[in-house]
């Protein structure tokens, strides 16, 4: 039957709620830890209630047969999803707490062109990274998570700083010392 039960359409749907919502409080946790203002955390992700979002994460990621996500990574090159590809790519640039946001495509043929993200924004990016990895089990500090993905990321050198500060890395500048 595929309206109840382990596998079933209602399942996934019921899965992916309650994913969301454990989500939604460990970013607001997290937030609250980072100074993100208030309602930045009350409207955190609110989009993904939307039907044009909902239906291709939950067929991304809870559907019968869908592929395990890794690591809290969202994507999966075995798995080219179009419409989920389409839903994310849609809520990166709908919500400014995502570094896609300030990263583009340089017409003229460069590499990438980014900006600086304003220092809220950094707050509750970090904040969501924290809250993901505690949704998905894999604890609440989003270092580790971050030295893996960083060099998959096109951040504006004043983001990263401020990233890593709030991560709580040492500075990455070469001493005196180390310079000679």
């Amino acid at each position: 039957d595929r309206t109840a039960g382990r596998g079933s359409v209602v399942g996934a749907h019921w899965k992916y709620l309650k994913y969301v919502l454990r989500h939604k409080w460990f970013v607001f946790l997290g937030g609250l830890r980072y100074g993100v203002p208030l309602h930045q955390l009350i409207i955190h992700d609110l989009d993904k209630f939307l039907p044009r979002m909902w239906v291709p994460y939950v067929n991304q990621f809870y559907r019968e047969g869908a592929p395990k996500l890794r690591k809290g990574y969202y994507h999966n090159p075995d798995f080219a999803n179009v419409a989920f590809n389409t839903a994310w790519m849609q809520h990166c640039m709908g919500n400014r707490h995502h570094w896609q946001h300030y990263a583009m495509v340089s017409e003229s043929g460069g590499g990438p062109v980014t900006r600086p993200m304003p220092d809220r924004f950094v707050r509750e990016m970090v904040a969501d990274w924290s809250g993901a990895g505690m949704a998905q089990g894999f604890g609440s500090d989003p270092q580790p998570w971050y030295r893996e993905n960083r060099d998959r990321m096109t951040l504006h050198p004043e983001t990263r700083a401020k990233v890593e500060l709030y991560l709580g890395f040492e500075s990455t500048r070469p001493t005196l010392q180390e310079a000679s």
